[in-house]
């Protein structure tokens, strides 16, 4: 067994997302940003395959996808609250890198084990703009599966989908943290 890292695993139990409409600047610089995008990369990846791109959309590009939301959610039904809160979000936001996802063909590797690995992406770029000194979340929401809308703002290719859109900025107040799962209720020790 290797040596115990405390400070990975303590770092590990008391993580926690920041709400996007918390997130102010600053926001990491491209050098921070790169490294932050370099760990998250290091995500589990059967085969090498590296189905994921990213898209770092900064504060002109964030305000062009709050401008487009209504509109397109009125085109296809969304309910009003369904559309402002987004564009609140969106309209205020700093920095924020979507996620791709961008599975390669491969008869050794299944689809559904590169999005797997995606997620895995996902949750390392919020880990690591957090150890970085920084807060972030991972959004979805209805726009990012709206394949004529992702196509049009993040140039996606028609074989791709958006795994999520991790917004990273700093808070100026840590939010109090939400419940935790009851890992004994979730856990099945029956087999050890």
């Amino acid at each position: 067994m290797s040596q115990t890292n405390q400070a990975a695993l303590d770092f590990m139990l008391t993580r926690r997302s920041y709400p996007a409409q918390a997130l102010n600047a600053p926001v990491p610089d491209r050098d921070q940003l790169r490294t932050i995008l370099t760990a998250a990369s290091r995500s589990p990846d059967h085969g090498k395959l590296e189905p994921w791109r990213f898209i770092v959309l900064g504060r002109d590009a964030l305000q062009a996808v709050a401008d487009a939301l209504p509109a397109e959610g009125k085109r296809i039904g969304i309910p009003q609250d369904k559309i402002d809160k987004p564009v609140m979000t969106y309209s205020g936001a700093q920095l924020a890198v979507v996620v791709v996802c961008s599975p390669k063909d491969s008869e050794k590797v299944p689809q559904t084990e590169q999005v797997y690995a995606v997620g895995g992406v996902c949750l390392g770029l919020v880990n690591a703009a957090l150890a970085s000194g920084f807060g972030a979340t991972w959004l979805s929401g209805w726009f990012s599966h709206n394949r004529d809308f992702i196509r049009d703002h993040f140039k996606l290719a028609d074989h791709e989908t958006v795994a999520g859109i991790v917004h990273i900025g700093t808070c100026a107040n840590t939010p109090s943290d939400r419940p935790r799962p009851d890992i004994d209720a979730i856990t099945d020790w029956s087999a050890l």
